[in-house]
């Protein structure tokens, strides 16, 4: 996976399953802050797919107010599983036929990514130490 091209046109989408457990939606918020605060506001979003607000349809409308044309969607799951596979291209399509001027790009999820498990390997090598 490459590194999101952060520009004005470019919307960096965070896409988490969701819970209404406020919990369990804090490490992703966090999250959120750190980029916004190291990309902008205006770049960085929070969505989920369900059980949570804001959805990916409402994350769309404030992408396409802010005028951006490229959105790149970035799963919060550790491998490409049901959701990734079957739920995220029907939702990503729907919001394609809405906005047919907007590029939607899906990233591959964060647990594939290497070095996501280079830091899970340091961390269960810290605690089978």
């Amino acid at each position: 996976m490459t590194s999101p091209d952060i520009n004005t046109k470019t919307a960096f989408i965070l896409l988490a399953h969701g819970s209404r457990d406020p919990h369990w939606r804090r490490p992703f918020e966090v999250l959120l802050d750190s980029l916004q605060m190291q990309f902008g506001n205006h770049a960085v979003y929070l969505a989920y797919m369900e059980m949570a607000e804001p959805t990916l349809a409402d994350v769309a409308v404030l992408a396409n107010q802010a005028g951006k044309t490229q959105w790149q969607i970035f799963p919060l799951f550790m491998s490409a599983g049901g959701h990734v596979r079957h739920d995220i291209p029907p939702m990503i399509e729907a919001l394609a036929n809405q906005y047919p001027s907007v590029r939607i790009d899906i990233l591959p999820p964060l647990g594939e990514h290497p070095l996501v498990h280079q830091a899970i390997t340091q961390v269960a090598g810290h605690f089978l130490k």
